[in-house]
């Protein structure tokens, strides 16, 4: 019996990913709690012996302490690391770097209170996570950020600091240079009493979100950030009252206009007392952003090769497609965009194969094989909105995939699961190609993400494939666009714009360039998958070409309250060679 009881508990999960060579490895549910806690509150040491490892998912583990050593050593191709809703704190022992292959790193929802040298992230000199891009902290009980933290990661673009108790950034986060990459900061949620002028040292800052703060200063060298868009400073008692107003209903183009023409955001008579040389010092290095990010260049950009796109808002569409979005999705896959574009000509030769191949190409780089984004395109003549964008149990999802006929979700992703195999053997391969690399990100899950029409047809299954109702063909013209995300709306938006530049491109090339021959729907189909969609009147006209018409799709909460319009009007600034018609 006492042998018994001291024998190692059992990890099938371990012994067929070695088996199969696997890439992607998630372990999760109530049987993991026991045997962490058998193994010391820590990750088993077999674990460490999956080198080929490239994204590894332990989530929602209350007896997981802290990851234990030999990670590092261990997996030295990770890609992805998610380790949300576990019990790790007060610091990491021993500390997780270097990893240098790894991108996405995601701590939330633990009780991390500190992550001082050794208990951290990795080391600084060299740097521990070289090509990290996404850092998720949020949810955790941090007090300080490390002030290494830009040269453990300097290629860092996602930071998310919601929900901790900081009062401060460190001096060094914001040291010119020190994150040339950074987009989008979230520090929601925390106790910070201080917003540093040098924040605008952040040369490519895009979103700043530090509502429900401390604050009773903005300083005004914010504005001089080059590509700020959207910023969130409501819950912060402003000792400008007239600032504290405007964050609180006022768009962020007008409260940086306020901000640098002098208002009291950074002290009362801040403006003046700057004088007009520090205001003409900014003038120039406005001018000298500008030219750097090439809009310097866009008389020079010869007209013949502009691409044009032309915006029509929610309150000039007679119709508007709306997308409310149910609050349980919140812990699983919480970030939707949409937009609607009209105007594609997929027709001729293979325009139709090189859209469905772009996403392809999309789906693989910047949505990072599906796990920081997923994308989804969808015949606009099929979709009946306005649309629910909600989670469910694989149980009641039902779905008509893409070539299939109607199943639920988890006898969908079951049969997926064997084809899986199937072809593993039938190629004497180690890995699996099409959906079935995606199948992965849904261990695990208890209700799976999923779009839903007015008619009640999910229409939808984010990541893993859309359906036959609202499939592409070539005849469509005109699209509805979604991308999802498990990690944030920046990361969303941004993968939107580089969609819509590329739908733009294509069609511009199709215009000019006629090709006899066509691509037929069965091979549409078979290069799909995830994907689906366009509707409008394609056309040439005589001296040029119509530009692809971008409708704004309100994203709403249960209540009606907006939570995200896409296009708004810092969207949709993509290239020097495109030109945006509001």
């Amino acid at each position: 019996m006492a042998a018994a009881a001291a024998a190692p508990e059992a990890w099938p999960e371990l012994e067929l990913a070695e088996r199969e060579r696997r890439r992607e490895l998630l372990l999760t549910g109530p049987g993991l709690e026991q045997r962490v806690r058998a193994a010391g509150g820590r990750l088993p040491p077999r674990l460490f012996t999956l080198p080929l490892l490239h994204y590894l998912e332990v989530s929602g583990c209350g007896s997981l302490r802290e990851p234990g050593p030999g990670l590092a050593q261990g997996l030295p191709q990770l890609h992805s690391l998610v380790l949300r809703r576990n019990a790790l704190g007060p610091g990491l022992s021993p500390e997780l770097g270097p990893l240098p292959a790894l991108r996405v790193l995601d701590l939330s929802g633990n009780a991390l209170e500190a992550l001082p040298p050794g208990q951290g992230l990795g080391p600084a000199e060299p740097p521990g996570l070289p090509q990290l891009q996404s850092l998720n902290l949020s949810g955790n009980r941090l007090r300080e950020l490390p002030a290494d933290l830009a040269l453990c990661a300097p290629r860092l673009q996602t930071l998310n600091l919601t929900g901790n108790c900081l009062d401060s950034f460190p001096a060094a986060l914001f040291r010119p240079g020190a994150l040339p990459l950074l987009s989008e900061l979230a520090a929601a949620d925390n106790r910070l009493r201080e917003l540093s002028p040098d924040i605008a040292h952040l040369a490519s800052l895009k979103t700043l979100d530090l509502s429900n703060n401390q604050l009773s200063e903005i300083p005004a060298e914010l504005a001089d950030c080059p590509k700020l868009k959207e910023i969130n400073f409501r819950g912060n008692r402003l000792r400008d009252k007239r600032l504290e107003k405007m964050v609180s209903g006022c768009q962020t183009r007008s409260i940086l206009e306020y901000l640098r023409a002098g208002g009291r955001g950074g002290g009362r008579g801040r403006g003046r007392a700057d004088g007009a040389d520090k205001e003409e010092s900014r003038r120039k290095r406005r001018e000298r952003r500008k030219q750097e990010s090439g809009e310097g260049e866009e008389a020079a950009v010869d007209e013949a090769s502009r691409l044009l796109l032309r915006v029509l808002h929610v309150s000039e569409n007679p119709a508007p497609l709306m997308v409310r979005v149910s609050p349980e999705v919140k812990d699983i896959r919480p970030f939707i965009v949409g937009a609607v574009v009209r105007g594609m000509d997929l027709r001729p030769g293979n325009a139709l194969k090189r859209f469905l191949s772009s996403q392809t190409k999309l789906h693989e780089d910047l949505c990072e094989k599906r796990t920081a984004a997923t994308i989804a395109t969808h015949d606009l003549r099929a979709v009946r909105g306005p649309l629910l964008y909600a989670a469910r149990p694989p149980q009641d999802l039902k779905i008509i995939p893409l070539g299939r006929r109607e199943v639920k979700a988890k006898d969908l992703v079951r049969q997926l699961q064997l084809e899986a195999e199937e072809h593993r053997k039938q190629k004497k391969r180690q890995n699996v190609s099409g959906l079935h690399r995606y199948l992965h990100l849904l261990d695990g899950k208890e209700n799976y993400p999923c779009l839903v029409d007015a008619e009640g047809d999910v229409i939808s299954f984010p990541p893993i494939t859309n359906s036959e109702k609202t499939k592409i063909k070539k005849t469509t013209c005109d699209l509805f666009l979604e991308v999802t995300s498990a990690t944030s709306l920046q990361i969303c938006k941004d993968i939107m714009d580089t969609l819509i530049l590329k739908m733009a491109e294509i069609n511009k090339y199709t215009l000019e360039n006629k090709e006899e021959g066509s691509l037929s729907d069965p091979e549409a189909d078979a290069v799909s998958g995830q994907l689906s969609g366009p509707r409008a009147t394609p056309g040439a006209e005589s001296d040029g070409y119509s530009p692809l018409v971008v409708e704004q799709v309100r994203v709403v909460d249960e209540e009606g309250h907006l939570k995200v319009v896409y296009p708004s009007k810092t969207d949709l600034d993509i290239a020097a060679h495109v030109t945006v018609i509001r």
